[in-house]
């Protein structure tokens, strides 16, 4: 018997479903209980195991008060169709919460010195992780955060 592969257009539609799902706050039992099916059944629609009827997809809208091409934007782009690395990139991370989370934060921040000192400590730690805080530049903008 042969497994079939979740279409590629099922996953894009599922993965834009998780996302504006997480950007909301839903929990999957929530958006569950909103479209009058099992929590199970909603994480196969966000991993495009199973396919959302027409239907289906204009009640998420609804309850995410998006339109329908919204679970549809960038979908020429999306990594699972022709593999770009930046696609993926986002699927892996912003698409979990501590990405989600992460990005709200980081959005928050007001000073533009500060948001890039994280970034390069980010790039930096991505790179060895060898080095400590103190020896990077972020050590002192973090110091003067700690000290206003």
């Amino acid at each position: 018997m042969t497994v079939k592969s979740p279409n590629p257009i099922d996953i894009h539609v599922g993965s834009r479903v998780r996302m504006r799902r997480l950007l909301v706050g839903m929990s999957q039992g929530k958006l569950a209980e909103q479209l009058g099916v099992t929590f199970q059944q909603v994480q196969k629609y966000e991993k495009g195991t199973s396919r959302i009827s027409a239907s289906r997809l204009q009640t998420i809208a609804n309850v995410f008060e998006v339109p329908v091409g919204f679970f549809f934007e960038n979908i020429a782009g999306h990594s699972h169709i022709d593999g770009d690395p930046l696609s993926d990139a986002v699927d892996t991370t912003l698409l979990t919460q501590d990405g989600m989370a992460l990005n709200k934060a980081f959005v928050r921040i007001r000073r533009a010195r500060v948001r890039r000192s994280i970034i390069d400590l980010v790039k930096m730690l991505a790179d060895d992780g060898q080095t400590s805080v103190t020896d990077f530049t972020v050590g002192a903008e973090i110091q003067s955060l700690r000290s206003n």
